[in-house]
């Protein structure tokens, strides 16, 4: 391997691949415009009307479960959308001149079939997430720099003993796992504890984790983090991996561009800026949801929401209490916040870097190269560290060149423009970007996960069999909820 150090680097450093990591111890783009047909107005059914199926959310989960319904000859539905915009979890930074950096979701990678699929069948193409050069670590004023392998160089005698025991634990319903009680009591941050781990190598996991999960090794259940490995085919690499990893593949157009082609062909079936505030006579039918613009109508709904915002509805008669408790103890604590910095162009590839910052006790947790394809222009975005980066935007972006320059040169003090978007505080129709489920919760709660209530179908990448909590989850939990809705209508016409 190679391994370049510069004069900055501080004596007696010690950097291998393996311990590469350990070496570190507002917005101002908008959404994507409304789709064509979709608005906020005229919630409200034609009196009398009810409709075969409501759906509550916009994102991949429940446009895809709209998209599946209109494909199978189903009319009467409606997908009702609290945003002003269409996406969920995905969002784009519209960089100008048909250029986009995401927001929020935007990997795909092997095993990863369901949304590679919807990519194609909606013309949406796909290329590689740049990660070929040097990396650049940075403790202080230290600076070193490793030739990546496309990997977090992770010690290979964990993973493996990882790998052995997520074999054990069903991705889709952890909970029935044989050892779900002795792994559910535990977080991965105590399972480490018992490897005697050097610092160096405690805090390549830890990162690790972070980055994948959203949230610190201590607030994550082992059963949950080998629920996630056990998705991507018990191969802790292809869970955590650039290169063919999860990592590895990006959507041209930016990722939110599935749910904007989604919603354009489903036309003013998706209404926004439409919030479903009160659920009532959700066990018999027909269920009446109550929006700002009136009252909805339905058989059947599929509420395609992560389960903390669905306490922001409120259910007439109340839900039962294990699904209720559910909801409302599921943490939402793993907001995360994703910077962008646009260059002219991407002047550290031409310096041999790829574009990956790790730095110790900082504001950067991961940067990395996001530029578009075609490398017509740099861009580098980072995943922070919200307790060390100010707030404002302004001394946000200032800082982060700061950083930049130490790994890249002056070059990086002098961005184009600059995005900044907090998930936590974007608006209360997300609350939290990723799911990371703490220890004890499967084993007490999460049995009432998937069964639906009466007549609500539970929807979200939470949800899903594989790939829980990614994009390709909530493909593949609109997908399974669409056909629970058109199953049970078919149930009662035949009845």
């Amino acid at each position: 391997m190679k391994r370049n150090i510069t004069k900055h680097e501080t004596p007696g450093l010690t950097l291998t691949r393996r311990g590469f990591l350990g070496a570190t111890a507002s917005v101002t783009a908008a959404a994507i415009a409304l789709p064509k047909g979709a608005s906020g107005a005229a919630a409200a059914n034609t009196e009398g009307d009810v409709l075969d199926v409501a759906i509550i959310g916009a994102g991949l989960a429940g446009l895809t479960a709209a998209r599946d319904l209109q494909r199978a000859g189903c009319t009467s539905f409606v997908v009702l959308e609290a945003r002003d915009r269409v996406g969920g979890r995905t969002l784009n930074h519209d960089l100008g001149k048909g250029y986009f950096s995401e927001a929020g979701g935007q990997w795909i990678g092997p095993g990863q079939t369901a949304i590679l699929d919807l990519a194609r069948e909606l013309g949406v193409g796909t290329f590689p997430t740049h990660w070929q050069g040097k990396l650049t670590i940075l403790a202080g004023d230290a600076r070193a720099t490793i030739e990546s392998d496309g990997g977090f160089g992770t010690d290979p005698v964990l993973r493996h003993e990882l790998e052995q025991m997520a074999k054990l634990v069903p991705s889709g319903a952890p909970w029935t796992s044989p050892r779900a009680a002795e792994f559910d009591a535990m977080s991965l941050a105590d399972w480490l504890a018992t490897k005697n781990l050097a610092p160096e190598d405690q805090f390549n996991w830890v990162l690790a984790a972070t980055l994948t999960t959203g949230t610190a090794p201590t607030k994550i259940s082992l059963l949950h983090y080998l629920a996630l490995i056990n998705s991507a085919g018990c191969n802790y690499e292809r869970l955590e991996a650039i290169k063919d990893g999860a990592q590895e593949t990006r959507i041209a157009g930016g990722s939110q561009i599935l749910s904007v082609k989604m919603a354009e062909a489903l036309g003013d079936k998706v209404r926004l800026a439409t919030p479903v505030l009160r659920i009532e006579n959700w066990k018999d039918g027909p269920v009446a949801l109550h929006t700002p613009q009136g009252i909805v109508r339905a058989r059947s709904v599929i509420v395609a929401l992560s389960p903390p915002l669905c306490n922001q509805i409120a259910f007439d008669p109340p839900l039962p209490d294990k699904r209720r408790e559910l909801q409302r103890r599921w943490p939402a604590n793993a907001p995360m916040r994703k910077t962008v910095h646009v260059y002219r162009k991407a002047f550290w590839r031409e310096q041999g870097y790829n574009g990956w910052i790790v730095q110790a006790r900082g504001p950067v947790l991961w940067a990395f190269d996001n530029s578009p394809e075609d490398v017509s222009f740099g861009v580098i975005t980072a995943f922070v560290n919200n307790g060390v980066l100010p707030s404002d935007p302004k001394q946000a972006e200032a800082e982060l060149s700061r950083v930049y320059a130490q790994a890249f040169g002056d070059e990086a003090l002098h961005p184009v423009a600059y995005h900044d978007y907090d998930w936590g505080k974007a608006d209360r129709w997300s609350l939290s970007c990723a799911s990371p489920v703490p220890p004890g919760f499967y084993t007490t709660y999460g049995d009432a996960l998937h069964p639906a209530v009466g007549r609500l179908i539970w929807s979200g990448t939470e949800t899903a069999e594989i790939w829980a909590t990614s994009m390709d989850g909530a493909v593949r939990s609109g997908h399974k909820a669409a056909l629970q809705a058109l199953r049970d209508a078919g149930t009662r016409k035949t009845a």
